[in-house]
């Protein structure tokens, strides 16, 4: 094991509150009730598809989704870094991480205009080695070539990566990838998913549980 790769929204960064507002301005906008925080939290990490079909009730193929889904980024734009946060305890597990001589990074769907501007401002005490958005290699997860390409930035195999994350195709990508699995079940899980049949190795409650899972570090 040489590296740790994480999910953004859900797993390393609290995004729900932000894409809510988002949802909810777009919603408001069209003359629809919104959507309360406590039903859209376990549905933002499905990011604008997710959301768009909680509010909607839209899919991506019917008609209208696009336009409905490029005002929803214009106003997630408008406020993409306003209430989210890291969440409780990443700073000091990615720290302990790093004081081990592990490289870390971040493998996320969400789009490049917002990954690379909303990382600086979230206050992160190590820097990540690696940083893959959802269109940088032109697919997203669950395809694993997100994660080879963050392996080969953090020039490790991905064999000898874990890969920490709040969703499925999270899951998926990491075990199409070769990569050792992680699920943050502190993340935005629905009460409806599935996980104990995502196929994860582990499971973690909060993120400084990840440590417990590492082998000891040598002296």
């Amino acid at each position: 094991m040489q590296a740790i790769l994480f999910d953004l929204d859900g797993t390393l960064a609290d995004t729900a509150l932000d894409l809510g507002g988002a949802l909810n301005r777009l919603l408001a906008e069209e003359g629809r009730p919104t959507v309360p925080m406590q039903q859209i939290r376990p549905i933002a990490s499905h990011g604008a598809r997710g959301l768009l079909r909680l509010g909607f009730g839209i899919e991506k193929t019917d008609p209208g989704f696009d336009s409905l889904r490029q005002r929803f980024l214009d106003h997630y734009e408008a406020l993409f870094c306003d209430q989210t946060r890291l969440f409780d305890g990443i700073n000091d597990m990615l720290q302990a991480l790093t004081a081990r001589g592990l490289r870390w990074g971040i493998v996320t769907n969400k789009p490049m205009r917002f990954t690379d501007r909303l990382v600086p401002t979230l206050g992160f005490t190590t820097t990540p080695g690696a940083i893959v958005s959802g269109d940088t290699v032109g697919v997203p997860k669950p395809d694993p070539k997100p994660m080879y390409h963050a392996a080969s930035l953090l020039r490790v195999d991905p064999a000898a990566c874990w890969y920490v994350g709040d969703a499925e195709r999270d899951i998926e990508a990491g075990r199409a990838a070769g990569m050792t699995t992680v699920l943050a079940n502190y993340g935005y899980i629905a009460d409806d998913d599935q996980p104990e049949a995502w196929g994860a190795d582990w499971r973690i409650a909060q993120p400084k549980d990840l440590l417990t899972l590492l082998p000891s570090p040598t002296a």
